[in-house]
């Protein structure tokens, strides 16, 4: 089984002629970039040479050389394996650890499974998807309890 990899970053497009590009940042910022000198884009491996921060970061990779292939690798992510992410503090979570968690009731009913994490603002929300199809979305905190290999969402917030 191949180890999950987190996307980081999307390549929003060319950024001049010298084979930059801007992103769409993911994580928290510019700086959980800066600790791997290595992301996969695509189906290729490529190092990061330099980052200027800015609302939209501008990263130069090692192999791409102009704007030609700086501009074919736009929509493209940047994804690291899980495994590359520091470790986190009792409380904290990575969103791509709670993706494709079984749900279930805080009174044991299967619910479904996890299949979208958002953040508008005021905090993290799971959507879980019903085995009829159907989903429903709940706030993290306070209504979903992070075991390992489940979650379990509050009663009051399954109906």
């Amino acid at each position: 089984m191949t180890e999950p990899r987190v996307t980081l970053a999307a390549i929003a497009g060319a950024h001049g002629l010298g084979g930059e590009v801007r992103l769409k940042l993911f994580a928290e910022g510019l700086e959980s970039l800066r600790r791997h000198a290595e992301v996969t884009v695509g189906e290729r491996i490529l190092t990061l040479k330099s980052l200027k921060p800015g609302a939209m970061p501008v990263v130069r990779f090692a192999e791409i050389a102009d704007r030609n292939a700086a501009e074919a690798l736009r929509g493209q992510v940047l994804t690291v394996p899980r495994s590359a992410l520091p470790p986190l503090a009792d409380g904290e979570y990575y969103h791509a650890d709670l993706l494709g968690l079984p749900c279930v009731s805080a009174s044991g009913a299967a619910i479904g499974t996890s299949v979208l994490i958002e953040n508008f603002g005021a905090g993290d929300i799971v959507e879980i998807e019903r085995p009829d199809g159907t989903r429903f979305m709940v706030p993290v905190s306070p209504a979903v309890a992070i075991e390992p290999g489940r979650l379990v969402i509050d009663d009051a917030f399954t109906q």
